[in-house]
């Protein structure tokens, strides 16, 4: 017999099926049972008159929470259960698989007549048994959505002409950017995971593809441990060639973070109000714009915040934090792109105008960095002169071969899903990942 999703069982009423799931709760009483069943896709109420089904009792009584279990039996509708109005009558009940106590409490309970109140572990508890945190409904929608949003993403490059490509991680220079990168053993020599993609969307630039993206790890040996850092994550990154100005790029961003969270919103944004309380807002085009300086003015007028001379060529994490209360304010917006950065705190790739400005961005979601964008510097001559002043030429020079025999104009950007995912829902980016790398866990 084949499985039926309980999602599913609304068109099998009155009609004998087979459903397979975690036992999410067992009430068994002397002359009654009843098994809450829980798939990936819905929940069931499965109800036992024990007088009438005796040969089901020695597997009801053997069951425990989160128990997995194999149901044959006939759907019929009931008023009386919360849960769509319908109920499984089982003829067959198989055990799967018998769950010990669990180690760990994933939600908070509630005390009542019959039970004590049970305090919600704490995040890196859970994270200890990540399997088990990951049944909530909580975080099973959490990665229903990233699924919505990365297949949201793709379709809209797609279906404008990109190709996507898959970079390797293992790069044999250690100089992407200013970040540290971790070294690996390779055979003879030393390796180094890849910090981005960058050089090879660059590399296909230089091939004639046009316009690419890829989803892929990224790794970081940064010993940072704030609620918005890990050392590896998922990135997706495009490139396009043929552009005359970073604000194509610009352009193009706003329209594709709108149209994933548009899809976000219609298929998941009352399950994500339901379940954490969060609005999902489908943001108006075009985004807001300001140069640094710009910024920071206005956050001084509003806010009184000020920081160093020497420190206003680039964005405080204060600042961007700050830049949320700001853009919704101003704006009535919860996106803004900053511009004009100073070239010293920019890689040394980005194009660079007439006055030594370098013509990127960054796009703050919510108050947190979530791109930094440019037109890059495709001209051999006047990228390895950046390289050199940034005392990299040695470093990269496999890299600057890319520019020597023919490269249009390009420039691209990248977003972290992980992220992307931990702002929609307001979460601790521990939350936001299927598994968390952090310098102190590489377990589970």
């Amino acid at each position: 017999m084949k499985r039926i999703r309980l999602s599913e069982i609304a068109k099998h009423i009155n009609k004998k099926v087979l459903v397979e799931g975690f036992v999410e709760n067992i009430r068994n009483g002397r002359n009654m049972a009843f098994i809450v069943l829980k798939d990936i896709s819905g929940k069931l109420q499965i109800t036992i008159e024990k007088e009438k089904h005796m040969n089901l009792c020695p597997a009801i009584d053997s069951l425990t929470q989160d128990s997995v279990i194999s149901v044959v039996g006939k759907i019929v509708e009931n008023s009386y259960v919360k849960l769509n109005g319908l109920e499984m009558i089982p003829s067959e009940i198989t055990v799967e698989s018998i769950a010990e106590p669990l180690p760990v409490v994933c939600k908070e309970i509630t005390a009542s007549d019959k039970k004590k109140a049970l305090e919600r572990s704490s995040i890196d508890q859970r994270l200890d048994y990540r399997w088990i945190d990951l049944r909530t409904d909580e975080n099973q929608l959490v990665f229903k959505v990233q699924t919505e949003m990365v297949n949201a993403l793709r379709s809209f490059l797609i279906k404008e002409n990109f190709l996507e490509i898959h970079s390797p991680k293992l790069i044999g220079t250690a100089s992407e950017s200013g970040a540290d990168v971790f070294e690996v053993k390779y055979f003879d020599r030393t390796a180094f995971l890849a910090q981005s993609p960058q050089f090879y969307k660059q590399m296909a630039m230089a091939s004639g593809f046009e316009r690419i993206f890829e989803v892929g790890p990224v790794f970081r040996a940064e010993k940072s441990y704030t609620s918005k850092h890990a050392t590896e994550f998922t990135g997706f990154d495009l490139e396009v060639s043929y552009i005359k100005s970073f604000t194509e790029l610009m352009a193009l961003e706003e329209k594709w973070l709108h149209e994933m969270l548009k899809t976000v919103y219609e298929k998941h944004g009352a399950k994500i109000k339901e379940l954490f309380n969060i609005d999902t807002i489908v943001p108006s085009l075009p985004f807001p714009v300001m140069t640094v300086s710009e910024l920071y003015n206005e956050l001084e007028k509003e806010f009184g915040y000020t920081v160093p001379e020497s420190e206003k060529g680039d964005l405080t994490t204060e600042a961007e934090q700050l830049s949320y209360e700001l853009v919704k304010k101003k704006f009535n917006h919860e996106f803004l792109f900053v511009t004009n950065f100073d070239k010293s705190k920019r890689a040394f790739y980005h194009m660079r105008d007439e006055s030594g400005v370098p013509l990127g961005f960054d796009l703050i979601w919510r108050g947190v960095e979530i791109t930094t964008g440019a037109q890059r510097e495709h001209r051999h001559e006047i990228l390895s002169k950046q390289a050199e002043e940034k005392g990299l030429q040695n470093d990269v020079k496999f890299y600057l071969e890319f520019f020597k025999y023919g490269c249009p104009p390009h420039g691209g950007f990248g977003v972290g899903i992980d992220r992307l995912t931990m702002l929609l829902f307001g979460l601790h980016i521990k939350e936001a990942m299927f598994l968390f790398r952090s310098p102190i866990r590489l377990t589970p």
